[in-house]
């Protein structure tokens, strides 16, 4: 499969890849055995789909405008303009403050997000929009001048069919800036994970250095906004680290085509941005297993340095590390014995967190990944040689063990009650807080991973450790809460022992 740049709507998840918001069908390793059978030769384009547990409504979740607003909305020397009603811009509250968090943590300038709202009204949908984009470019110029321009369009302006890809075209020559247009209507892809790509795609065709000049010890991270631990771990093989895309500049944008490799936190996020780059600039994807645990990081590690041409450099550092982390490991071990832990997270990163609480000796009989890719843009196969696997499931499957009660849910509330009660967690971790309070009302802690990057690596075995062990000694105020509240459900849906009865029956 080839990634399409000759236009400017990427394909959604769906189509390219098959990905599905709905399974309730046992364990981990029967995900990966339903993936398995219908994904070679990829599957998801005009072939046989994963079979889709489908629910009869959605209770809440985000879209894919919202992750163009936390990434395109978080590049520093641009602007973003969300070509919408008013309402698609409230997420911009929440994402200014984690912007401003990451610029602090990261020892950068802090500001404030720089994002303009066309504030689409009754009669633009009636008459079109296009001058009010139009005029709100001009604005976005003249406030900022800004070194690029991106437009997001919404489900509105995808009903009234605004052109919005010529009005890129004219201001662009009128401006001579990138004016990037991002199609990312909401309706478009049931899971948000399709506006990460729509940010990337406008990235692979219109900002990234076509001609570039290799720097060969520059590596591409493609993450979020978590605190950087990349820097002093490639350091320890003489490289220098490229952050990508959220609180980049343009010109760090442009250089993604002459890095010597890229690597991510997550596959889920950084599938579509690595498979372009290697496939229009040749930087090579670093198709391993994620950094998480001692397995993970060990075979990140070296794959990255077979790439880079540093393997002594790596095996020192590994080794290093190994030795390190050892004695402080041993001690978490002992005082998380006998606990059980619960991941709600996206689908690839809580693969990585499963192994992880298995290397701190937690067991782990049940998680809820917000979505499943039963393939990755690269189409990487799976080979005898674990280090070279890209597929997260497998490799956690394969790794670590199996997870007997394994769900894909689009963060439901509602479902998440009975899927907590199906293994009772001490506690549970999750990346997108809302989920949190129930667990709360049930007796059960969370720590919410509001930096993604607190597990990654060596260093991270012991931080998610330390965290668990905070979390744990506040367990009683979680019982009191629990003794004390309601939850917002009927008796009837709390004995329901199947948590997506609503899909399968007409209650």
């Amino acid at each position: 499969m080839k990634i399409n740049l000759d236009t400017p709507v990427v394909e959604n998840r769906e189509q390219r890849l098959g990905t599905i918001i709905g399974w309730d069908n046992g364990s981990a390793s029967n995900l990966l055995k339903e993936s398995s059978s219908i994904c070679s030769g990829c599957g998801a384009n005009g072939g046989e789909r994963l079979c889709e547990t489908k629910g009869p409504f959605t209770q809440g979740s985000v879209c894919s405008e919202m992750m163009v607003e936390c990434q395109a909305g978080n590049i520093r020397d641009a602007v973003l303009i969300q070509h919408s009603p008013i309402g698609c811009g409230a997420g911009q509250v929440i994402y200014n403050s984690i912007y401003r968090n990451g610029l602090a943590m990261r020892k950068l300038p802090v500001q404030n997000i720089r994002i303009i709202s066309t504030n689409l009204q009754e009669s633009d949908m009636v008459f079109g929009g296009i001058a009010k984009l139009e005029q709100s470019i001009r604005d976005a110029w003249n406030r900022h001048k800004p070194k690029a321009i991106f437009l997001a369009t919404s489900c509105a302006t995808g009903i009234i069919g605004d052109d919005v890809d010529s009005v890129a075209t004219k201001l662009e020559e009128e401006l001579k800036i990138p004016v990037v247009p991002l199609h990312c209507e909401g309706f478009k892809s049931k899971h948000w994970t399709t506006g990460f790509d729509a940010v990337q795609h406008g990235l692979l065709r219109q900002i990234i250095n076509k001609n570039p000049k290799k720097q060969k010890d520059l590596v591409n991270v493609i993450n979020l906004w978590g605190t950087d631990v990349f820097t002093p771990m490639l350091a320890e093989l003489g490289l220098r680290v490229n952050f990508v895309v959220d609180m980049a500049t343009i010109d760090e944008l442009a250089q993604m085509s002459e890095a010597a490799a890229t690597v991510g936190f997550c596959h889920t996020l950084s599938s579509y941005l690595a498979a372009g780059l290697e496939q229009e600039f040749g930087v090579p994807e670093i198709k391993s297993p994620q950094p998480y645990g001692f397995d993970g990081t060990d075979a990140w590690l070296r794959e990255l340095a077979r790439v880079t041409h540093t393997e002594e450099k790596a095996e020192v550092y590994i080794a290093k590390e190994h030795a390190r982390v050892a004695p402080r490991l041993a001690e978490l071990k002992k005082l998380l014995k006998g606990k059980k832990g619960y991941v709600a997270t996206g689908s690839s990163y809580a693969h990585g967190l499963i192994s992880v609480l298995r290397e701190l000796g937690v067991e782990v009989n049940g998680s809820l990944v917000f979505h499943h890719d039963p393939i990755y843009d690269s189409q990487d196969p799976s080979s005898d040689t674990p280090d070279s696997r890209k597929n997260s499931l497998e490799f956690m499957v394969n790794d670590s063990g199996d997870v007997p009660n394994f769900s894909v849910s689009n963060r439901q509330q509602y479902q998440f009650y009975g899927l907590l009660k199906r293994v009772n967690p001490d506690f549970i971790l999750v990346r997108h807080n809302g989920l949190a309070p129930l667990a709360s009302r049930m007796g059960i802690p969370a720590a919410p991973l509001g930096d993604e990057h607190h597990a990654l690596g060596y260093q991270g075995i012991l931080n998610l450790g330390e965290t668990i062990l905070d979390i744990l000694a506040h367990k009683k105020f979680h019982l009191n809460l629990s003794a004390h509240t309601k939850l917002p459900y009927k008796q009837w849906w709390l004995d329901q022992k199947d948590p997506f009865i609503l899909a399968k029956e007409i209650i």
